[in-house]
């Protein structure tokens, strides 16, 4: 198996995910992106490398970070300890520092006994696969080991988080002034940021999800869990809720009336609202295959192309590079502004969204009726073969079916897991019922013909 997975290296706390397997990556890391021009020139006019570290609140990190910050010292990298901060920060920080790249210590949505390892090179970008595997084999290689003056030093980034602040507050195109917005900060990194932010921005803030202990993050809160930001929202009568998942880089909404406002609906409202201030490059907005059908239809009726990538947000970035887009996203809320950040930030789509809330007088529900949400039933049917998936024709033939029998109201998607020996099978319906029965005969077809 290899190292990395979609999103940087992550597992169990002290089971697969140890301080010895941090050290030995932070001192390959050292190694492989301690290479080429900038890097060396950096070394010829006598200055060592440098990196930004941070990490969200959970206990495992404590120890983690401090194993990362000593193989990166000890390879010769000074080190600015930026303590918690949510990972879209870590990114920010890296290229406004000038540092030559940086380590998130976080395991974002997953329970806190889970942690993980995100490095992102200079400019605060993620790294590609091609990267990521020699980094893994460098690890297995020799280290740097400079002795006296040349080994690398750990600084706090006293100033980190007031540097993300004002570049947060910097983006808004208005001020958040008379609105009152609930936060649910998932007892993650956010914790601290997040209501600093919006109430510098001018909103009224109350705040759920914010008291992390190191073993509480995302435990019945946050983004995964909106049930108690729906509940304090109608509690407190305010206009909108913002949740944010543990290393703050997504952010889901809930309306006035306690409604779900998923990624989707968020980037409907804000490509739209970038076309109309002319920010939305090429007028193209980039989302996943999972995205649901009402957003193609939206952003149809705006003159808005949707570019289409495989699952993930890396996939997303990758096509907004190569395209140079601005906007792009999840439906899990993975937001990506290009404008003014290099990866998903939770704080900055949310504070962005409230904007739109503010400068165009309207409230959430308005806002996302720009886009009719199809209902979507998603089965993932497991013990099969998903090799087989996109090459079993009676498959083929019923997928082909359900389509033609949905037509322009509906849509079937097939996805083998990229991990698990199962299938995912996903379609949207003008109705529940239809996109459930749709689901449940194709699942069965799935499970008798690919059956292990």
């Amino acid at each position: 198996m290899p190292l990395f997975g979609t999103d940087g290296v992550r597992g169990l706390a002290n089971g697969p995910l140890t301080a010895d397997l941090a050290l030995s990556l932070a001192q390959a890391t050292a190694v492989v992106l301690g290479q080429g021009r900038t890097a060396e020139a950096r070394r010829a006019s006598g200055k060592r490398l440098t990196a930004v570290v941070a990490r969200d609140p959970r206990v495992s990190g404590e120890f983690l970070s401090a194993a990362v910050e000593a193989g990166l010292a000890s390879s010769g990298v000074d080190v600015l300890d930026a303590g918690v901060l949510p990972t879209p920060a870590t990114a920010f920080l890296i290229a406004d520092m000038d540092a030559d790249f940086g380590v998130m210590v976080s395991a974002s949505h997953n329970p806190a006994p889970d942690n993980g390892i995100k490095i992102f090179a200079r400019g605060g970008v993620k790294l590609p696969d091609v990267v990521e595997q020699r980094i893994e084999a460098a690890m297995a290689g020799p280290k740097l080991q400079p002795t006296g003056a040349e080994v690398g030093r750990i600084r706090r980034f006293a100033d980190a988080e007031d540097r993300y602040v004002v570049h947060l507050l910097g983006s808004l195109p208005h001020r958040l002034d008379g609105l009152h917005v609930v936060l649910d900060c998932a007892h993650g990194a956010a914790s601290g940021v997040s209501p600093e932010t919006f109430r510098d921005a001018g909103a009224r803030v109350t705040v759920i999800g914010a008291d992390p202990d190191g073993l509480n993050i995302n435990d019945g809160v946050g983004s995964t869990h909106l049930d108690k930001l729906a509940e304090a929202v109608l509690a407190h009568g305010a206009d909108v809720g913002i949740a944010h998942d543990g290393d703050a880089d997504r952010c889901l909404a809930v309306d006035a009336a306690g409604r779900v406002v998923d990624g989707d609906q968020i980037m409907a409202i804000l490509a739209v609202a970038m076309k109309e201030r002319g920010h939305l490059v090429d007028d193209t907005l980039v989302a996943t295959v999972m995205s649901n059908l009402g957003l193609h239809r939206a952003m149809e009726a705006h003159g808005i192309t949707v570019e289409q990538t495989s699952v993930g947000d890396r996939y997303v970035l990758e096509r907004m590079n190569e395209g140079g887009f601005s906007l792009g996203g999840e439906q899990s809320g993975h937001v990506i502004m290009s404008e003014y950040a290099t990866t998903g930030d939770g704080l900055l789509t949310g504070l962005h969204l409230v904007g739109e809330m503010a400068r165009q007088r309207k409230s959430l529900a308005e806002l996302a009726s720009i886009m009719t949400v199809y209902p979507q039933v998603l089965v993932n049917v497991k013990g099969v073969d998903r090799s087989r998936a996109n090459d079993d024709e009676t498959v083929s033939a019923a997928v082909a079916a359900a389509a033609a029998e949905l037509g322009d109201s509906g849509r079937v998607l097939l996805r083998p897991s990229g991990t698990e020996p199962l299938v995912r099978v996903m379609v949207e319906a003008a109705s529940a019922e239809d996109a459930q029965r749709h689901a449940d005969a194709l699942a069965e077809v799935v499970r008798e013909r690919l059956a292990l």
